[in-house]
């Protein structure tokens, strides 16, 4: 533990807040100080459940953790509809953000969050775990190999219940209006945006394949990117509470390939991999190749979700002792994932029209 660890409370206790509540555990220059919830069983519940230690404080009011003058950071697990009162709140009483994706309904509720996080020099960060994995890292260096990216395809999908389809706050349109698009789309396009150096792509165009339920909310969307310059690009997404458990990423170049099956959640907390090949070609009467898949394994000491922890610690610390400046490649890297996503609908909700950004 550090000597003077960042001190984060949690406002809401949904099922997501429990693997963070963990990941603040397990960092080793964090440290959970307060959760809370709209009651005072439930807060407690959360605190029994998941063997929170004594010393953690109970609130029955999102309010006080934001008034209470030991916490440095919040995470906020709160419904889509909620994040952004909540979030500029915190960041007016100059509380450090974790925000579960997606980070706001539209761009311009995120605009406000991340303006109120700027001036009141407070750090932004959404919670997309992989991207702090270091097989994430891996990846990108290897890509840096394959020359100009042609293709790149990403899926999430899960085979949700008849429970979480009629009950799940992501179906229903007062408090997740975004549905699959927020909830699963944001990995697929945020995969896509990394691997394009989150250059935004020239258009946005959904499919015609989207299905909804009775309420209107998203439950599964197919949608194209393309870029026209510097290279020509295409990519793919696929989103869907309909369909068998996936989480693939794709990305063909000119010189190689690369495929990953776990992005977002690896198959092991501690070891993951990915396959890619370099130099392929068919060989002679086209009968096989001439190489093979590799596959690179990366250990993790950490979970991502920790480590995710860990440099949202090392920033706020930074801003806390040195009085450095947040950095802005986090909210830069939510507020493109959040145009996409915009695009995405406006595509939907329009005839499936044509975007471009």
């Amino acid at each position: 533990m550090a000597e003077n660890p960042v001190r984060f409370g949690i406002i809401g206790c949904a099922d997501i807040a429990k693997k963070v509540a963990r990941a603040i555990d397990l960092a080793p220059n964090a440290v959970l100080h307060a959760i809370s919830s709209r009651s005072i069983e439930k807060a407690m519940n959360f605190a029994a459940t998941n063997g929170l230690p004594e010393a953690v404080n109970i609130y029955d009011s999102y309010d006080q953790v934001l008034d209470d003058p030991c916490v440095d950071a919040v995470y906020i697990p709160l419904p889509t509809s909620l994040h952004v009162h909540w979030a500029v709140l915190a960041a007016r009483k100059k509380k450090h953000l974790l925000l579960e994706k997606p980070t706001a309904l539209d761009v311009a509720e995120l605009d406000r969050i991340l303006e109120a996080c700027e001036s009141n020099g407070v750090q932004f960060m959404d919670g997309s775990m992989w991207l702090h994995h270091p097989r994430t890292a891996k990846m990108k260096e290897l890509l840096c190999n394959f020359g100009p990216l042609d293709f790149i395809h990403s899926q999430s999908t899960t085979s949700a219940t008849s429970e979480f389809l009629e009950s799940n706050i992501r179906a229903q349109p007062d408090l997740d209006s975004l549905g699959a698009l927020g909830d699963l789309a944001w990995y697929c396009i945020g995969a896509i945006l990394w691997a394009k150096d989150y250059q935004l792509p020239t258009t946005v165009t959904a499919l015609p394949v989207v299905i909804r339920n009775s309420a209107g909310v998203i439950l599964s969307c197919t949608a194209s990117l393309h870029w026209d310059q510097p290279d020509r690009t295409v990519a793919t997404i696929h989103c869907s509470f309909l369909s068998h458990s996936s989480m693939d990423l794709a990305i063909s170049a000119s010189k190689g390939s690369l495929h990953v099956k776990d992005f977002i959640i690896p198959f092991q907390e501690h070891s993951a991999s990915f396959d890619f090949t370099l130099g392929a070609k068919f060989a002679d009467l086209h009968i096989g190749w001439n190489v093979k898949p590799k596959e690179l394994h990366t250990a993790s000491q950490l979970p991502q979700e920790a480590l995710m922890v860990q440099e949202l610690a090392r920033l706020v610390d930074g801003i806390r002792e040195s009085k450095s400046h947040p950095e802005s490649k986090w909210p830069e890297i939510s507020r493109k994932t959040q145009l996409v996503v915009d695009a995405v609908k406006k595509s939907i909700d329009f005839g499936y029209i044509p975007v471009n950004l």
